[in-house]
């Protein structure tokens, strides 16, 4: 039967880890060796019988909902490929919105953004229409939207830290590689892929997408070409997003993770961050926050 870890981590602005909470989690699970502490205060891992599965909601009951509490097979933990989302993963963004925000036109684009990431709207038809409703503005506009974009803490250490330990990583997007190609040299992606904006001679959007549109399905091709490619095994791959367009990569994925994720993929994905930080996913893989490796 094949044993788990369950990897509990603490907000740190809002809790943290005490002895007792340890002491809950321990017996809720029915843990089966010691704790390892991988941040003080912060996160620990707790080796576990694969029947911890049935009793992991029992124990979010009992965590009241201030703890991210993981599960995962305790064999082959540290991946050897990531692929992540960007916008509301690696960057706080939703480029695209802040894009149209600037334009005056957030809310039109902001609802069918909001619509698609929950699977209520085919993603290839929800950006050419949002894309449209940029049509005739300014290419300085992109300039002036990436001067907002934001990284969300830990994304810097999630990628580098997996690249020194021998970790191949891309970043991939139904964005834009105006954002991604940026994103990607700050946090050190090894490569990035994102859709383009069209303009026209005078430097102004022509309201339409580069094609072919990328979506849900490039998302899953690119995981598996890279994950073949490298010569790896499924189970040493790892993805995280947050919308219903990652879901498939998230599914395929050795460890799928659902990041601070809309609804529709924490109904799909058992492996959540819900309240914590990217550094999470550090954790998730057995990496104690010393090894982390910052900017």
């Amino acid at each position: 039967m094949t044993s788990l870890v369950l990897t509990l981590v603490a907000p740190r602005e809002a809790t943290t880890l005490d002895t007792a909470t340890l002491s809950l989690a321990r017996d809720v699970i029915r843990a089966n060796g010691e704790a390892v502490i991988l941040s003080p205060g912060e996160a620990v891992d707790i080796p576990c019988p694969a029947s911890a599965r049935t009793v992991l909601p029992q124990l979010h009951d009992q965590l009241g909902g201030k703890f991210d509490a993981i599960l995962t097979p305790a064999e082959g933990r540290r991946k050897k490929l990531l692929v992540s989302d960007m916008d509301s993963t690696i960057v706080a963004n939703e480029t695209l919105d802040d894009l149209a925000a600037l334009a005056g036109i957030g809310d039109k684009v902001a609802a069918i953004t909001a619509r698609s990431m929950n699977g209520e709207l085919d993603f290839a038809t929800s950006l050419r229409e949002r894309v449209a409703l940029l049509k005739g503005l300014p290419l300085s506009l992109l300039e002036k939207a990436w001067q907002d974009v934001r990284l969300n803490p830990g994304a810097v250490e999630l990628v580098r830290t997996m690249r020194a330990h021998g970790a191949y990583t891309a970043l991939v997007s139904g964005g834009f590689t105006f954002f991604t190609s940026r994103v990607a040299a700050l946090c050190g992606f090894e490569e990035n892929h994102a859709n383009t904006l069209l303009a026209d001679s005078t430097g102004h959007l022509t309201g339409a997408p580069g094609l072919p549109i990328l979506g849900a399905q490039t998302k899953l091709e690119l995981l598996q070409k890279l994950t073949t490619h490298h010569g790896l095994e499924n189970t040493a791959t790892l993805a995280i997003g947050d919308g219903a367009n990652d879901l498939p990569m998230l599914r395929a994925a050795g460890l799928g993770i659902a990041f601070h994720a809309k609804p529709v993929v924490r109904q799909a994905v058992s492996a959540q961050i819900n309240l914590t930080s990217l550094r999470t996913a550090l954790f998730m893989q057995g990496y104690p926050a010393s090894a982390f490796v910052s900017a």
